[in-house]
């Protein structure tokens, strides 16, 4: 069976409230549901212990945005894979383009974390993807196989396992735009491919989702690829009724 996630990434969005709000009707909505995939919501920090305690015991799992690799110390701001641990979340996005770019987080720093996070059992949901211009000047997978190889250096087969690759064109992130199915899953099989040549089987097991404006209308199609496993969904996992509709799709898929 298609292995799926469906992971909500709310960015600087939602406060307490909305997010109560928001847990509290998918929570009633899904209760019944006998989901055979994975369905995430990654809140902002200061709603994550709110939404976890609501959707306790339920079909939705609570992540992260981000972290930072050391334990504890002195990085203001800053949150330790301990503290998401210790608030019940199982898995926590890393790399995602606006930390690469608005905050310029490396690969190597990237590494760092998804390393403490796989150290500590929880799952990074480690993200890569080109910008317009890479893509226009021919250079999508110089970009993305230099991506695979620096942030996800020294993983063992194990790690591999519990790692989550987001795919997400940096060009269609909040803008509406959205890859063509044959783009997405060119760029998918392409990905799926390389880490079969560098770390071998455990590529076929590897879940690959899309990130790039998936929403409910084009969800459908896009999960029903053959090599994407799911999406890390922004401005749709904002609002219950689309969020919904885009659980519903992976639920069609899999029981057709």
């Amino acid at each position: 069976m298609k292995k799926i996630l469906i992971a909500g990434n709310w960015k600087m969005n939602t406060n307490v409230e909305s997010s109560t709000e928001f847990c509290l009707n998918v929570l009633e909505i899904t209760k019944n549901m006998d989901l055979k995939f994975t369905v995430l919501i990654c809140p902002p920090f200061v709603n994550l212990g709110n939404c976890i305690s609501i959707l306790k015991d339920s079909n939705v799992t609570v992540g992260a945005q981000n972290c930072w690799y050391e334990e504890k110390g002195a990085f203001t701001g800053e949150i330790s894979v301990d503290m998401l641990k210790s608030v019940g979340c199982t898995y926590c996005i890393v790399g995602h383009s606006e930390r690469r770019t608005i905050f310029g987080e490396s690969d190597e720093i990237i590494n760092k974390k998804a390393k403490a996070l796989l150290k500590s059992g929880l799952k990074p949901i480690i993200c890569i993807g080109e910008t317009l211009e890479e893509r226009n000047s021919g250079n999508t997978y110089k970009v993305l196989f230099h991506q695979l190889d620096n942030s996800f250096v020294g993983f063992s087969e194990e790690d591999w396992k519990n790692v989550v690759i987001a795919y997400e064109p940096v060009w269609a992130i909040g803008t509406g735009v959205t890859a063509t199915p044959e783009q997405a899953q060119e760029a998918h099989h392409n990905i799926r491919k390389y880490v079969a040549e560098k770390y071998g089987d455990i590529a076929s097991q590897s879940l690959i989702l899309y990130g790039g404006s998936m929403n409910e209308k084009n969800a459908l199609e896009l999960l029903n690829l053959d090599d994407v496993n799911g999406g890390l969904i922004g401005g749709a996992s904002l609002k219950v009724d689309s969020f919904v509709s885009i659980i519903n799709s992976a639920e069609q898929i899999l029981n057709s």
